[in-house]
């Protein structure tokens, strides 16, 4: 195999400029063959995880393709998330690839979180469809001015934000300001519910994770007006109980290999009523950017039917919070006609299973050369 150079690279916004102390808004480390520049490179983004330093990075230039683990500012960040500005800040990425890179060929990674906002970067760029959400006017210019790839991955995915945080999310809460309230009803964890879970219930229980969604959707609404007639423009909030999915707790509902109850963070009771997790804390406008079923935009399913590139699809079938009904949304709604799907007998990180990255690496690797 290659060796691995990584080059850290601190790009400039077209939003914001550089902080005080002196970071750039935009970072990330390219790996690349030592021994060539190679005009083939992936690039990998998330909402607000970190990937610059990518688990399949040094896998991928090993192998004698270039990859960009790219941060927007919103890396660690997620609070103040808006998708138009992300969108422009992958932009830069990719910009700095073709141009200084002179890579040929731009692979987007869609991985996890990323899948659907790598989704929405190329349907922007090739069919410009964002709009301002709920009490801002304009999208950024800069979102108007993409680069389109020209190859894309999807990889153990969400079909979105909107849809994940709201499957997620547990609709026995009674009262937003208090994480212990509790609609006996709906309570997924009570020592008499019935398992596995009754059909009865677990419609009763996705229609009440619609109206939770709805209901702080509203409410993000309603403040903004609230908020817009005095002095402040947006605000800080909370949301307790986001790891409820009752697939978390219920292997027969949506059923693979993976073990049950759990979820990333373990058993899904304990992290219910835990600290940490997605969406936990938002302003009012990264609410309705990110979260909202009515208002947000990070949603997958239109912004795949705008993909026409070669895909491929890899989903995992120990995955505790990717299950295959979202694998095949995915791949329902995708335009492209030449897509390739594969699954491997591994976890979301795919690190269950002897040599699993490097097999993984291996299919990115060579149906990446067949489309060059």
């Amino acid at each position: 195999m290659l060796t691995v150079a990584r080059e850290f690279v601190g790009l400039e916004s077209p939003i914001i400029g550089r902080s005080g102390a002196g970071g750039h808004p935009c970072q990330g480390i390219y790996y690349r063959p030592s021994e060539l520049q190679p005009k083939v490179a992936v690039i990998a983004t998330h909402y607000n995880i970190d990937f610059s330093e990518h688990y399949l990075a040094e896998y991928c230039a090993k192998r004698g393709l270039g990859f960009l683990g790219w941060n927007t500012r919103f890396r660690g960040a997620e609070p103040y998330f808006l998708l138009d500005h992300a969108v422009a800040e992958i932009g830069v990425g990719i910009r700095w690839l073709r141009e200084v890179k002179k890579v040929e060929i731009i692979v987007l990674l869609g991985n996890s979180g990323g899948g659907s906002l790598m989704a929405a970067y190329q349907s922007q760029a090739v069919d410009p469809n964002l709009k301002p959400e709920y009490g801002r006017k304009n999208i950024v210019d800069s979102a108007y001015n993409l680069l389109p790839a020209d190859l894309y991955i999807s990889l153990t995915a969400h079909p979105g934000r909107p849809t994940v945080l709201t499957n997620w999310m547990d609709p026995s809460i009674s009262d937003e300001n208090d994480p212990l309230s509790l609609d006996v009803s709906l309570d997924p964890f009570s020592e008499s519910r019935e398992m596995p879970f009754t059909v009865s219930f677990i419609a009763s229980y996705r229609k009440g994770q619609r109206a939770r969604n709805e209901r702080i959707s509203q409410w993000c609404r309603d403040e903004l007006d609230r908020l817009s007639e005095q002095r402040a423009q947006d605000r800080l909030f909370t949301t307790s109980r986001l790891w409820a999915d009752l697939r978390m707790i219920d292997g027969n509902i949506d059923p693979s290999q993976r073990e049950t109850p759990s979820c990333y963070l373990g058993d899904p009771r304990k992290a219910n009523y835990g600290v940490y997790g997605v969406g936990t804390v938002s302003t009012c406008r990264t609410w309705l950017s990110m979260w909202s079923l009515r208002d947000s935009q990070c949603s997958a399913e239109s912004h795949l039917a705008r993909i026409k590139l070669p895909t491929l699809v890899i989903d995992a079938d120990r995955d505790t919070g990717v299950y295959p009904s979202d694998t095949a949304t995915i791949i329902e709604n995708l335009a492209s006609e030449d897509l390739t799907a594969a699954t491997f007998h591994t976890d979301h990180y795919l690190l269950d299973g002897k040599k699993t990255r490097d097999s993984v690496a291996d299919l990115i690797t060579d149906w990446i050369k067949s489309h060059c």
